[in-house]
C-alpha cells in the first residue's frame, strides 16, 4: 500500500500596501442609500438597481432670481424707451411685405419705405379729417352732459338724491363721532366740516381744473413725441430692411448650425409678427364697421367717432371690449336717458366686441401662435402690471416672440413647453 505525497504548502500572500500617493478607496453606499458627491453639486440617489441624480445648485439658482429681478426692474424703469422701440419693430415687420412687393416692381427701398409710411399717415390723417366734425360735437356737448349729470344728481322732483344721501350719512357718522370724542377733537371736526366760502371754493375749483387741463397737455405732448419716435423708426426699419438680420446671423459665429438656427428664428418671428399684426388689422376694422353700423341703426349720436373710439380701443385685449361697453353705454344714457336705450346700445357692443374678440380674433390667435391661453392671460397679466395699456397692447406678440425663441435654443425647452398647446 502506497501513500500519497503530500501537497506542498503554499506560502501565505504578502499583505498588499498601497503606495502613498494612492487615493483611498471610496466606502460602499448600502443599498437604498445615497452615494455623495462633489460637494453641493450632485447627490446620487441609488433605488434598487436605478439611480437618480439630483442636481443641487443652489448658487446658480440665486443668480438667476436675482437676473430676473434686476430684469425687471430696468424693463419697467426704462418703459418709455421700450414701448416705442417694440411698436416700431412690431409695424415695420408688418409693413416690410409691402415694401418688398414694391421691390419686386422695380421701385427702390428708400422709396418704397417712403411711399408706404407717407400712405399709412395719410390714412390715419384722412379718417381723422373725415371724423373731426363728430369729434368737435362731442366736445361741444360736454357743458351740456355736464349740466345733465347735474340735473339728474340733484333730481328736482322733491325727493333726496343719491348724492344728497350719501352726504347726510356722512354728516351723521361724523356727528356720532363728535359725541363720543373730547372737546378738544369735537372743534377739529366741526372746524373741518364748516362751509367753505363761494370765493374759496372758486378759486380751488378754478386751480383743480388747470392742474387737470396742464397734466392733459403735458401727456398729450408726451404721447405726440412718441409718436413721432415711432413714425421714424419705422421708416428707418423699412428702409433698412434685412441688414440688421444679416448682421445678427453673422455676430452668432462661423458655426453654419448656429447660423441656421438663427435664421429659422428670424423667419419664424417674422412670420408670426406679421400674422399677427395682421389679423390685429382686419379684426378692429371689422369690430369698427359693425359698431359704425349698429349704432347708426340705433340712431346714436356721432357714431363714427365711436366706431373709431371701438377699434382703436379693441387693441387692448380683455379690457378693451369692457371700455367700448361702458362708454357707449354713457352716451347713450346722456342722449336718451332712458335705461332701455343703455341696455340696448351697450348690448350691441358687447355683443360685436364679444363676436370679433372672443371668437375670431381668439380663433384666429389660436392658429397663429398656437400658445396655451391661460399662458397667455397670465403674460398679459404681467405686462399689463409693468407697462399698463401699452403691457397689454403689446404683451401677446412679445410673448409669441419668446415662443418662438425657446423652441429653437437650447435650454428654453420649458417655456417653451410651458407656453405651447
Amino acid at each position: 500500500m502506497q501513500l500519497a505525497p503530500p501537497e506542498p504548502v503554499q506560502p501565505a500572500a504578502a499583505p498588499v500596501t498601497p503606495p502613498d500617493n494612492a487615493a483611498p478607496a471610496a466606502p460602499t453606499p448600502p443599498e437604498g442609500g445615497a452615494e455623495p458627491g462633489p460637494a453641493g453639486d450632485e447627490l446620487t440617489m441609488q433605488v434598487g438597481s436605478l439611480r437618480l441624480p439630483i442636481h443641487v445648485n443652489a448658487r446658480g439658482l440665486s443668480l438667476g432670481i436675482l437676473a430676473t429681478i434686476a430684469c425687471v426692474f430696468a424693463l419697467q424703469w426704462a418703459q418709455k424707451f421700450f414701448v416705442p422701440l417694440l411698436l416700431g419693430i412690431f409695424i415695420a415687420y408688418t409693413l416690410n411685405p409691402v415694401v418688398r412687393w414694391l421691390e419686386r416692381w422695380h421701385v427702390k427701398r428708400v422709396i418704397g419705405a417712403t411711399l408706404v409710411t407717407a400712405l399709412i399717415m395719410g390714412a390715419l390723417g384722412g379718417t381723422l379729417y373725415r371724423l373731426q366734425d363728430e369729434f368737435f360735437n362731442i366736445i361741444d356737448e360736454l357743458p351740456t352732459l355736464t349740466h345733465k349729470v347735474t340735473r339728474i344728481l340733484t333730481n328736482n322732483t322733491g325727493q333726496r338724491s343719491t348724492i344728497q344721501q350719501v352726504q347726510a350719512a356722512a354728516a351723521e357718522i361724523e356727528r356720532a363721532a363728535s359725541n363720543a370724542t373730547g372737546g378738544e377733537q369735537r372743534r377739529a371736526i366741526q372746524k373741518r366740516t364748516q362751509p367753505v366760502p363761494p370765493a374759496a371754493a372758486a378759486g380751488g375749483s378754478n386751480i383743480r381744473v388747470m392742474d387737470w387741463v396742464l397734466a392733459g397737455s403735458v401727456g398729450l405732448a408726451t404721447f405726440l413725441s412718441q409718436a413721432t419716435m415711432v413714425v421714424f423708426l419705422v421708416f428707418f426699419l423699412l428702409l433698412a430692411g434685412d441688414t440688421f438680420k444679416r448682421k445678427l446671423v453673422k455676430l452668432t459665429g462661423p458655426s453654419l448650425t448656429r447660423k441656421k438656427v438663427t435664421v429659422h428664428i428670424l423667419d419664424d418671428m417674422n412670420n408670426a409678427i406679421q400674422a399677427y399684426m395682421f389679423m390685429l388689422l382686419v379684426t378692429n376694422v371689422l369690430l369698427a364697421l359693425l359698431t359704425w353700423a349698429a349704432l347708426r341703426a340705433i340712431g346714436l349720436e356721432n357714431a363714427g367717432a365711436w366706431a373709431a373710439f371701438a377699434g382703436v380701443a379693441h387693441v387692448v385685449p380683455y379690457f378693451g371690449p369692457l371700455l367700448i361697453t361702458i362708454a357707449t353705454g354713457a352716451v347713450a344714457f346722456f342722449q336718451y336717458e332712458s335705461l332701455r336705450m343703455v341696455i340696448l346700445v351697450a348690448g350691441a357692443s358687447l355683443g360685436i366686441a364679444t363676436l370679433v374678440g372672443m371668437v375670431v380674433a381668439t380663433w384666429m390667435t389660436g392658429r397663429i401662435a398656437k400658445m396655451n391661453p391661460a399662458a397667455v392671460f397670465v403674460s398679459l397679466l404681467f405686462w399689463g402690471w409693468l407697462w399698463g395699456m401699452w403691457g397689454l397692447l403689446l404683451g401677446v406678440p412679445v410673448v409669441m416672440v419668446l415662443k418662438v425663441i425657446s423652441e429653437r435654443v437650447e435650454g428654453m425647452e420649458v417655456l417653451a413647453e410651458l407656453l405651447g398647446e
